[in-house]
C-alpha cells in the first residue's frame, strides 16, 4: 500500500503543492519562500525519513502568517490521507530531543481527535524571516488538519533558533513511530475498532 499523497491548496493568500511519501528516505525539495521554514522542513522530512516535496508562495508582502498557516494545514491534510484507517499502524509516538542548550519533547497520538498542546516562550519576534509567533499556528494547523493529538513541551533552553528546529526533529521523529506499523497489530489500535 502506497502512503504517498499529493495535495494542493489554493486560495486568494496561498498556492500550496505537498507531496508527503511516509515510507521515504528523508529526501526533500522544499520552496517556500521563507528561508527558515524551508530548512525546518527539509529537517522534518530528513529526520522522519518521510519524502517530501513542497512548492508555495503566498502573501509574503504582508507577513508570513498566512503561508505558514496554510503549510501546517496542508501537511495535516497530506499526513492524514496518507495514512488511511490507520490499520497496523502503532497511533502513538514521543520523542525528546537535545539540541544544544535546548531539550524538546513531542508526543502523538494519531487518534483522529484534534488538540495542541504547545508550551514555548520566544525572546525573538523573528527566526530569519520567520516570525516566532506562527511556529504555534503551523502546528496547531497540523493538528487539527490531521486529526491528531499533539503535544510539543520546550524543557530547557534559550536560543529561539534550536528550539523551533528541535520541534520540527522531534515532531519528525515522534511521527515517524506513530505512524510505522507493528507485526502484532492485525487492525486499529483502538477498542472502538477505528480511529
Amino acid at each position: 500500500m502506497s502512503r504517498c499523497k499529493l495535495i494542493e491548496r489554493e486560495t486568494k493568500e496561498t498556492n500550496i503543492s505537498m507531496q508527503l511519501d511516509l515510507d521515504g528516505e528523508g529526501k526533500s525539495s522544499v520552496d517556500t519562500g521563507i528561508g527558515f521554514m524551508d530548512h525546518m522542513l527539509a529537517g522534518f522530512a530528513k529526520h522522519g525519513f518521510f519524502d517530501l516535496k513542497v512548492k508555495a508562495t503566498g502573501d509574503l508582502n504582508v507577513d508570513c502568517h498566512h503561508l505558514v498557516e496554510d503549510l501546517g494545514i496542508v501537511l495535516g491534510i497530506a499526513i492524514k490521507e496518507t495514512l488511511g484507517d490507520k490499520a497496523g499502524i502503532k497511533r502513538f509516538g514521543s520523542f525528546m530531543l537535545p539540541m544544544d542548550d535546548v531539550l524538546v519533547l513531542c508526543a502523538i497520538d494519531l487518534s483522529g481527535r484534534p488538540y495542541l498542546n504547545f508550551e514555548c516562550d520566544f525572546a525573538t519576534e523573528r527566526v530569519g524571516y520567520l516570525e516566532t509567533q506562527t511556529v504555534k499556528e503551523f502546528f496547531y494547523s497540523v493538528s487539527y488538519s490531521a486529526g491528531m493529538n499533539l503535544h510539543i513541551k520546550v524543557l530547557n533552553g534559550n536560543n529561539d533558533h534550536h528550539k523551533i528546529e528541535a520541534m520540527f526533529k522531534a515532531f519528525a521523529k515522534a511521527l515517524d513511530e506513530a505512524s510505522s506499523f507493528d507485526p502484532r497489530i492485525k487492525d486499529v489500535l483502538s477498542t472502538k475498532g477505528s480511529l
